[in-house]
């Protein structure tokens, strides 16, 4: 037992010297292999971190909403809709929707304009978004201008600003009351933007939307999971366009460490001719080349995870929220909520630790089974 420590030992320190010995080599390595882990890394940790996001944000939405559409376009729902949808079996409630788009032509910028359940402030008074407030460099109090439909201008007074942690979705926002509301965009009384409906049972839904569209043909339900899955393939689209962007570099570097795994120097083979004229068997050699490529791999994947995370989840993933997150005139500030899982780690495990070290065992082999004479000359 102590004999097969102390070997087991020598083997480490053997591979640490060489390791040390061609140090210039493997650091320049390390830090490549560590650069496209990192690359990978954010693109994942990214993508994941959106998607979960999404799915806190949606878990408060209406789990069925119903537009009428004409000529297939979104129009205004007439009121008389809700008793139609109230007695379908199923259905708890039905509550209308006023919201809409403002295009401020100063900024080319749209603003999503709502009316909240229970608007607390008198008419005249407004809340917006911290996106909104940094564009306009307005505060509390002061005064915000808007063209109505018909061309006259209307003064709002900023009654506060929403909070700072629903920024990813209130960047852009304006809440105001529905009189004001209904002014602003000429929208006639008797109509709203959409309707929102509760369910008793989730399981009705699909059920539900069916019956809808049977009942009253020019409308369009929208279920809550349809959202998801389409903030889902969104974000998977793009995840796919980063990597895209990045196979050029990810080939060269596949390139730059297959050859490096699977050749060896004259220098290298000379030293394990050596390794086998002085007694050391062939698994010992193949061990020896196993560490190296498990140190290095292990180093650069650790450095490149940790790196990763910190870049998506402190400082906002800044190379690649352009492209992740989407382009807007009103840009949300906020801090991704760190989420990772571990399928995300093993996948990037697998993609990046095992073939580099796979790779370095069968040019050891081929190299220790030939005779130590031949190596040495």
């Amino acid at each position: 037992m102590n004999s097969w420590i102390e070997k087991q030992r020598n083997i480490l320190d053997f591979t640490l010297s060489c390791l040390w010995r061609r140090k210039g080599k493997n650091l320049t390595f390390v830090i490549v292999y560590t650069f496209i882990v990192f690359l990978l890394a954010s693109v994942m940790f990214l993508t994941d971190a959106l998607k979960h996001e999404a799915a806190f944000v949606l878990k408060d939405a209406p789990e069925l909403v119903v537009q009428r559409t004409l000529a297939g376009r979104h129009e205004l729902i007439p009121a008389a809709y809700i008793r139609s949808l109230s007695a379908i079996r199923g259905v708890a409630a039905v509550k209308p929707r006023l919201w809409g788009y403002y295009f401020y032509s100063s900024l080319k910028a749209n603003y999503t304009v709502m009316v909240p359940d229970g608007f607390g402030h008198k008419e005249g008074n407004i809340l917006i978004g911290r996106g909104i407030a940094r564009t306009h460099d307005i505060h509390k109090g002061d005064s915000m201008w808007f063209a109505r439909s018909d061309g006259s201008a209307a003064n709002f007074t900023i009654a506060g600003l929403l909070p700072t942690e629903s920024e990813l979705i209130s960047s852009d926002l304006i809440l105001m009351g529905e009189s004001d509301f209904r002014r602003l965009f000429g929208m006639p009384e008797g109509y709203a933007t959409d309707l929102t409906l509760t369910v008793r049972n989730p399981k009705e839904l699909t059920t539900i939307a069916t019956k809808i569209v049977e009942i009253l043909p020019d409308t369009r339900p929208i279920i809550r999971d349809e959202i998801l899955r389409t903030y889902e393939a969104i974000f998977n689209w793009r995840q796919g366009i980063m990597v895209a962007i990045l196979f050029g570099a990810l080939l060269a570097f596949a390139i730059l460490a297959w050859e490096k795994a699977s050749g060896l120097s004259a220098d290298e083979k000379k030293e394990i001719g050596i390794l086998k004229a002085i007694g050391w068997e062939t698994s010992d050699v193949i061990l020896v080349r196993f560490w190296e490529g498990v140190v290095l791999s292990l180093t650069a994947f650790v450095a490149g995870v940790l790196l990763a995370y910190l870049h998506v989840f402190f400082s906002s993933a800044v190379l690649f929220e352009p492209i992740l997150k989407g382009w807007s005139v009103l840009y949300p500030k906020f801090r991704l909520t760190p989420f990772v899982s571990i399928y995300q780690v093993t996948t990037l495990f697998f993609l990046t630790v095992i073939p580099y070290t796979v790779a370095t065992i069968v040019p050891s082999w081929k190299a220790a089974i030939i005779d130590p004479d031949s190596q040495m000359r």
